[in-house]
C-alpha cells in the first residue's frame, strides 16, 4: 500500500524482530507457498504494541500460517495469560510447532489444527479480551459472528487484510473482493462497537466492543 522506500522509513523507527521472528520469515519464504501471507515485521510490532497496551490473559488468533503473528500477539500476554491460535493447514503443523518450541512463550501457546468453526466449539467456556482474524477471508463474517459474545467488553477484534490490495475501491469485484467490502460494510453498521482501518499492509480493521 506504501512505496518500498517508504516502508523502510518505518522500519527504522519501530522495535526490531528477534531472532526467532527473522527466522520464521526467512524460513517461510523459502519453504512456504504464498509467504506474503506472513504478517512481517511492520505489521507484526504493530501486533505486538496492541497486544501489550490490551495485556490481554486470553487471546483468540484464527489462522496461525507459520506462526510469526501467534508470537507477536503472545508478547502481550499477562503472567497467566494464553493464546489459541487455530489452523486448518496440517502440512504445516510440524514447522509450526517447532517455530513455536523454540520460544519461551511455548507454554502460553495452544496450537489447534482443524476447521476453525468446528475448533471454536471446543472454546465456548472462553472469554477473550483479544481476537485475531486472518482466515479465510470469505468466513470473516461468520468467525466475527461466532466469537464476538465472547469477547469482554472492551476488547478488541482485530480483522486483516480488509484492503485487499487496494481492490476494495475496484469497479469490477471478484468474489474475495465483494465478500471483504460486505464484511467491513457489516462491522461499519454494528452500533455494538467502535471501529477504524489502519492502512497497514493489506489493512488492518481495528474492533473495540463496547
Amino acid at each position: 500500500m506504501i512505496s518500498e522506500e517508504l516502508q523502510n522509513l518505518l522500519l527504522q523507527y519501530c522495535e526490531s524482530e528477534n531472532e526467532l521472528l527473522q527466522h520464521i520469515d526467512r524460513e517461510t519464504n523459502l519453504k512456504v507457498l504464498m509467504p506474503r501471507m506472513l504478517s512481517g515485521h511492520y505489521q507484526g510490532r504493530v501486533l505486538s504494541l496492541l497486544s501489550k497496551m490490551n495485556n490481554p490473559k486470553r487471546i483468540l488468533e484464527i489462522g496461525t500460517f507459520t506462526g510469526y503473528a501467534t508470537l507477536c500477539l503472545a508478547e502481550g500476554l499477562n503472567e497467566d495469560g494464553v493464546i489459541y491460535t487455530l489452523d486448518i493447514n496440517a502440512e504445516l503443523e510440524d514447522m509450526v510447532r517447532g517455530n513455536f518450541a523454540k520460544s519461551p512463550l511455548n507454554a502460553k501457546i495452544k496450537y489447534i489444527i482443524g476447521d476453525a468453526q468446528e475448533s471454536l466449539k471446543t472454546l465456548k467456556n472462553e472469554i477473550f479480551d483479544l481476537v485475531f482474524i486472518d482466515a479465510d477471508k470469505k468466513n470473516n463474517g461468520t468467525y466475527y459472528d461466532l466469537i464476538f459474545d465472547q469477547v469482554k467488553p472492551g476488547g478488541i477484534i482485530i480483522v486483516d487484510n480488509v484492503l485487499w490490495s487496494g481492490k476494495v475501491l475496484s469497479n469490477t469485484q471478484d468474489k474475495d473482493t465483494q465478500n471483504i467490502n460486505s464484511f467491513n460494510d457489516y462491522v461499519n453498521s454494528d452500533h455494538r462497537v467502535e471501529k477504524l482501518i489502519l492502512p497497514i499492509r493489506d489493512g488492518l480493521l481495528i474492533i473495540r466492543k463496547k
